[in-house]
């Protein structure tokens, strides 16, 4: 009899399968997370960029903290997986992603946006997201390289911060996996 293979993998099948793509990964991905006050957004955002292997956050504004317990229902410990800085200003958080190599690109909707599927998010990409009432701030869109929107069809105007984030973190994996393809191809032949 064979195995059926849409059978949900075994955790050591999971580890095998998450090495790999994780040794197809090089690009460095962080987030700024400015002024996100809710407790189960922060823990989920902390618990995507710990998925999708970002490298740092640094928390903006008045950024709840994931050691908050409520956050940490949601992150279920994956903050210990990410490293983070305590609230600081937007601007220094900016300031530290730049001179830590990033390119910063704030997902949010402006007149100058474009498309997520279009931004240039090759390379070492800081994320940035702002708060779930107000988005990002003027000093934060000042201070980005970049803007980016997530379109979108349906009746509603915006996705909960959480969403969006993770939304945006898996486009630029997706990228980053999606050129590799081509080079497998050339390698198998």
């Amino acid at each position: 009899m064979t195995a059926n293979p849409r059978r949900q993998l075994r955790p050591t099948d999971v580890k095998r399968l998450n090495r790999t793509w994780r040794r197809n990964t090089e690009g460095r991905l962080a987030l700024i997370v400015e002024s996100v006050t809710g407790p189960f957004n922060i823990g989920s955002i902390f618990r995507t960029a710990a998925a999708f292997g970002a490298d740092r956050i640094w928390l903006a504004g008045n950024a709840t903290p994931p050691t908050n317990p409520k956050a940490q229902k949601t992150a279920l410990g994956t903050d210990r997986l990410v490293a983070w800085e305590e609230p600081v200003p937007v601007t220094e958080a900016v300031r530290a992603a730049k001179a830590d190599g990033f390119r910063v690109v704030a997902v949010e909707l402006t007149g100058d946006a474009v498309p997520l599927h279009e931004a240039e998010l090759t390379g070492d990409v800081c994320l940035v997201v702002g708060s779930e009432d107000h988005g990002c701030s003027p000093a934060l869109l000042e201070a980005a390289d970049a803007v980016c929107y997530i379109p979108q069809v349906g009746r509603v105007g915006s996705f909960n911060v959480g969403v969006a984030t993770a939304i945006a973190v898996a486009e630029v994996r997706r990228r980053e996996w999606a050129a590799l393809e081509p080079a497998r191809a050339a390698e198998s032949e």
